[in-house]
C-alpha cells in the first residue's frame, strides 16, 4: 500500500461514528427483525431485505415507499441527505436501502456498486463492528500487449466486472464501528471494489503507512528488555485500518493501537443510495 495512493484516496470517505445512537440501533433492529418474512431474502453467505422497490434490468427503480423505521424515526434518510453528499444526485436523498444481515464468519466478495446509482453509498452499520477493504483493478495491457502491472493471468487476481482483474492487495480498509456510517463516493466509488472478508475475528492495527509497525514493535520490546518471539512464531495478519484515529469507542482503539484482535457478532448494515431512474407504479406497502 502506498502513501500517496493512501492519502488520494481518504478524500473519497467520509466516516461517522455514532451516527445512531444505542437506543435508536436497538429499535432498528427491532423494526427490521420484525419486517415480514417475505421480506427476506436469502443470498450465498447472508439474508438480506431491499426496501424502496426492484431495480429492473434497465437499471430503472420500480419505486415503492421506504418504511418509517427508516424515514420517520428514527429519519435516516433525512440525516443522511443532511451531510450534503446526495446534494447532486437525482433525488437529492437516498431512495433505496438494501439492509443485509452477517452472522460471524460471513462476508461479501469484492464488488462494485452498478451504474444505477449515483455515485455515493452510505453504509450504516448496527450490532458489530466490521472490517471494509477496498481493491483497485490491475493495469489493463497495452496496445503492444504489455502491462505496466502485474501480469494478467497471475494467480492472485480474480476476475472482476468485464472479465478485468483485480488486484487482491487492499487499498485502503476501514474498520467499521456498531453505530457508525462510512460514506464512499468519488474514485473509491467508481474505481474500485469494496468486500468483507469471511472471518470470525478481526486482527487489526492503527494504519499509518509510514511506520513500520512490526519494525517498530520489535525495537521497543528490545529496548524495553522483552524477548523478540516472532522470529520463533507466525502471527496473524493484522490489518491496518485508515480511520485509527477516527474510532470513537475506547476499547476498539486500545485493541487497534496494541495490535490485537476484535470478535464479531451478528452485524446487520444497511446500505443507502439514490437510483437515478425511477419509474412509480402507485403508493402500496406503506407503514
Amino acid at each position: 500500500m502506498s502513501i500517496t495512493g493512501t492519502s488520494s484516496l481518504r478524500s473519497c470517505y467520509q466516516y461517522i461514528p455514532d451516527f445512531v445512537t444505542e437506543e435508536e440501533e436497538q429499535y432498528l433492529l427491532r423494526k427490521i427483525e420484525e419486517s415480514p418474512s417475505q421480506k427476506w431474502k436469502s443470498v450465498k453467505k447472508r439474508r438480506l431485505q431491499i426496501w424502496g422497490g426492484e431495480i429492473a434490468a434497465n437499471n430503472t427503480l420500480i419505486s415503492q415507499p421506504l418504511p418509517t423505521f427508516l424515514t420517520t424515526y428514527p429519519n435516516l434518510v433525512e440525516r443522511l441527505s443532511a451531510t450534503g453528499v446526495f446534494e447532486n444526485s437525482a433525488h437529492k436523498t437516498p431512495n433505496h436501502v438494501i439492509i443485509n444481515e452477517y452472522q460471524p464468519g460471513e462476508g461479501i466478495m469484492p464488488h462494485e456498486d452498478g451504474p444505477a446509482y449515483h455515485p455515493v453509498v452510505a453504509t450504516i452499520s448496527l450490532g458489530s463492528h466490521t472490517v471494509f477493504h477496498y481493491l483497485r483493478y490491475k493495469p489493463e495491457a497495452s496496445a503492444d500487449g504489455s502491462s505496466s502491472g502485474a501480469n494478467q493471468g497471475d494467480a492472485m487476481g480474480s476476475e472482476g466486472a468485464h472479465g478485468r482483474i483485480i488486484d487482491q492487495e487492499p487499498v485502503l480498509s476501514l474498520l467499521l464501528e456498531p453505530r457508525s456510517v462510512i460514506i464512499t463516493t468519488g474514485a473509491l466509488y467508481k474505481d474500485h471494489l469494496h468486500f468483507i472478508d469471511d472471518v470470525t475475528e478481526d486482527w487489526v492495527q492503527f494504519g499509518d503507512p509510514s511506520i513500520d509497525l512490526a519494525t517498530s514493535k520489535s525495537s521497543q520490546d528490545q529496548s524495553q528488555g522483552q524477548p523478540n518471539h516472532m522470529e520463533n512464531e507466525e502471527e496473524p495478519v493484522k490489518v491496518q485500518v485508515d480511520n485509527w484515529n477516527l474510532l470513537h469507542e475506547e476499547t476498539r482503539q486500545h485493541i487497534v493501537h496494541n495490535r490485537g484482535k476484535i470478535a464479531r457478532s451478528t452485524r446487520v448494515s444497511l446500505t443507502c443510495r439514490d437510483v437515478e431512474r425511477v419509474r412509480k407504479i402507485g403508493v402500496f406497502g406503506g407503514r
